[in-house]
């Protein structure tokens, strides 16, 4: 617990330094205060912005920081050190998730704000939030630790980070689109949180989120082992 304590202030001490990815917490949040009030069209549903920057915002900030503090700390060989100084592997990744969740769950507290979500749809809201930003985080680490440094690290996140957080986007505009989707966890929670207040949570949504849910952990174990052990044999 001290290790993870220690590695959860590391990181709260270098986001300060490091302007990226303290904007990558920030953007979606400050951006639906601005669109929800600065933008009002006719016929428009409510809390549109809420709704379509929550999604983009998991998508996209748990999954490029994960992969860019990883990835960095690879690079510069402080992650070596850290595990040769008795550092265990899953006590440095679980706090650095943590870290990244926290930062992540503030941003989600904003966006219940400002969708004005109370009682058992808050609850919901929160769960579906939480479970993305994980999946995002998983999904985030197994790019940070096969990548060599941050460049390559960024030249993947990318690429992944613009399919969970647009392709819910897309898929309102285009049904091909949307049918692609649907096997991925970001279309399922955009769905999940546009039916809140309207309908329950249906058993695609369970299945899809729990398929996507094993292959990341599937992926994160696969590339633990193959990385982190060879580090901590070194």
């Amino acid at each position: 617990m001290r290790n993870i304590c220690v590695i959860f202030r590391k990181q709260v001490i270098d986001t300060l330094k490091n302007k990226t990815i303290l904007i990558q917490f920030l953007m979606f949040p400050v951006l639906v205060i601005i669109m929800e009030n600065a933008v009002k069209i006719e016929n428009m549903p409510e809390h549109f912005f809420v709704k379509l920057f929550a999604v983009m915002f998991i998508g996209m900030a748990p999954l490029t920081c994960m992969s860019a503090i990883i990835s960095e700390e690879k690079e510069k060989k402080t992650l070596r050190v850290l595990l040769m100084s008795n550092v265990k592997s899953a006590e440095y990744l679980i706090g650095v998730g943590s870290y990244v969740f926290i930062m992540c769950a503030a941003g989600t507290v904003i966006f219940a704000i400002v969708g004005s979500y109370s009682g058992v749809e808050l609850a919901q809201f929160i769960m579906v939030m939480s479970v993305g930003i994980v999946l995002s985080e998983l999904t985030g680490a197994v790019i940070g630790i096969l990548s060599k440094n941050q460049m390559t690290a960024a030249g993947v996140a990318v690429p992944v980070m613009m399919i969970f957080s647009f392709l819910p986007m897309l898929s309102m505009f285009n049904e091909t689109i949307k049918n692609v989707a649907r096997i991925t966890y970001s279309q399922q929670i955009s769905d999940i949180i546009n039916n809140i207040g309207v309908s329950g949570i249906t058993a695609e949504n369970i299945i899809v989120i729990t398929v996507n849910f094993a292959a990341a952990v599937a992926l994160f174990t696969a590339a633990y082992i193959k990385q982190f052990s060879a580090i901590n044999r070194v």
